[in-house]
């Protein structure tokens, strides 16, 4: 078996594989597995941006589409949703922050001990196969696997706090780029000028240490994300989307995201070559993006129907956790966020609950109904989507919102604050946000032996993993949820 020492692009000649593409044992061989995530791409701009000729060139070698995501579409949970191959419900994970219990004491943050299902480097690892896990969410604290684990944007601060695991490779990789950065804080900001380049900073660190440790340290499977690609739409939407309400012909950050397309097009171009053609290689989002034309303000909505009861209303705009809530009276609340998510009061499930156990499931169905037929400022219907855990997911575990809702097909955003004065507002409570979450995103996947070739139609995110096994070689698993692409 001959080692790889492709190393054709200028960004990658400084890196040679140590370890063969393909490693053997017990007698059957397995080509190396390198998935590398973007946050957030958007299909219509990975596939039809032509300058894009790395992606353009993997999509000619292998199969590509755009990729259905969970509900809600959601960086956590959906990173683990594909690595595990099982839905929110079955995670218990339904976003960033989920109710730990059913008091009202708010909502606790996801850590990377919410999630205990076994992932697709769990897997292998039985079968004594290493990994390297970079960037993917919940990352913090980083748990010990069968490798190497560098923390995620969860990660308080690198500089204080340990974020990989084992412990040495931290020092390791600040004598390879000074600190490292896990995102871009306080990137909700209007300045423009100090995102751009804090994002572009961010990201040539990252790929930095992609290409060092895909290079110099031992892996069988190896699994980046590039949160920057999040943070470029998050910021500069409306600079690009002619749609968008805000966006402004000639604006001077017009080309912010194609730019950073193009950037990440060169980092994927470097790291195919490293690989060559005996790995598998898997580009993949996990989710889309779309403009935001406004937000919902669900809570001050909840209000004016009865169903929220203050014991005072603010005076200011206010957040929900600081809003006196009448319990004793209250038999509806929400969260803000890209979805909202719908919580109800019921006797004998909540301390002070007052919905009859015996009339809840007619009451969810009068609260989505009542949602369904909100409109947007103009009076037209805002064709908002009310979905039922139990009825999107296989099991529904820890305690889920009563109901999730995409405001205006995810085209608004749930404002959980009261005191607007109205229930269509523009500001983003949470700060400045150009865009939101689409429920499509895209892969582009290249292997040996790889069968499909061309668009593929009617891919999910949960098929990810058990096709990523089997174009690898590895037996399935019967726990996954998805299905193996490779062989439709």
């Amino acid at each position: 078996m001959s080692r790889n020492s492709r190393g054709r692009s200028s960004a990658s000649t400084c890196f040679q594989f140590r370890n063969e593409v393909e490693i053997e044992m017990a007698g059957v061989s397995h080509p190396k597995i390198c998935v590398l995530g973007l946050d957030c791409a958007a299909p219509e701009i990975l596939f039809n941006d032509h300058r894009l000729k790395n992606v353009q060139r993997l999509m000619a070698r292998g199969m590509w589409g755009r990729l259905e995501s969970i509900i809600p579409p959601i960086t956590v949970p959906a990173w683990m949703c594909m690595a595990t191959s099982q839905d929110p419900g079955s995670l218990g994970v339904y976003g960033f922050r989920n109710r730990a219990n059913h008091t009202y004491g708010g909502l606790s943050f996801v850590n990377s001990s919410s999630i205990s299902e076994p992932a697709i480097w769990d897997h292998l690892a039985s079968q004594g196969k290493r990994s390297i896990v970079m960037g993917l969410p919940p990352g913090y604290p980083p748990r010990p696997i069968k490798g190497m684990r560098i923390g995620c944007f969860l990660t308080p601060d690198t500089a204080k706090h340990e974020f990989t695991y084992p412990s040495e490779i931290g020092p390791e990789i600040r004598a390879l780029v000074g600190d490292y950065p896990v995102d871009v804080p306080g990137f909700r900001t209007d300045d423009k000028v100090w995102l751009r380049d804090q994002i572009f900073e961010m990201s040539r660190k990252q790929w930095k240490v992609v290409r060092w440790l895909l290079a110099e340290k031992e892996w069988d499977y190896f699994h980046f994300v590039d949160i920057g690609l999040d943070r470029v739409h998050h910021g500069f939407w409306d600079c690009f989307d002619r749609q968008h309400v805000h966006y402004k012909p000639g604006n001077a950050y017009e080309n912010v995201i194609p730019d950073y397309y193009v950037w990440l097009d060169e980092q994927i171009g470097a790291v195919a070559d490293m690989l060559g053609d005996n790995g598998v290689l898997l580009v993949v989002s996990d989710h889309g993006a779309q403009r935001l034309d406004g937000g919902f303000a669900i809570n001050e909505w909840l209000t004016r129907e009865g169903l929220l009861v203050l014991n005072e209303m603010p005076d200011t705009v206010a957040p929900f956790a600081k809003l006196k809530v009448d319990w004793a009276k209250t038999r509806v609340w929400s969260e803000g966020g890209y979805y909202a998510r719908i919580f109800f009061n019921v006797e004998g499930r909540e301390p002070r609950g007052i919905i009859p156990a015996k009339h809840y499931e007619a009451f969810r169905d009068e609260v989505k109904q009542k949602i369904e037929a909100l409109n947007d400022p103009q009076g037209r219907p805002l064709n908002s989507q009310v979905f039922k855990p139990e009825q999107i997911y296989r099991k529904v575990c820890n305690v889920a919102p009563d109901l999730i809702v995409y405001f205006g097909g995810l085209y608004w955003r749930s404002i959980g604050s009261v005191g607007h004065g109205r229930l269509h507002v523009d500001e983003n409570d949470t700060g400045p946000d150009a865009c939101n979450h689409a429920q499509f995103g895209a892969f582009v996947l290249c292997a040996p032996g790889l069968e499909a070739h061309g668009e593929y139609q009617g891919a999910h995110l949960l098929d990810i993993s058990p096709t990523l096994l089997d174009v690898a070689g590895y037996p399935l698993l019967s726990t996954m949820q998805g299905r193996s692409l490779h062989a439709h």
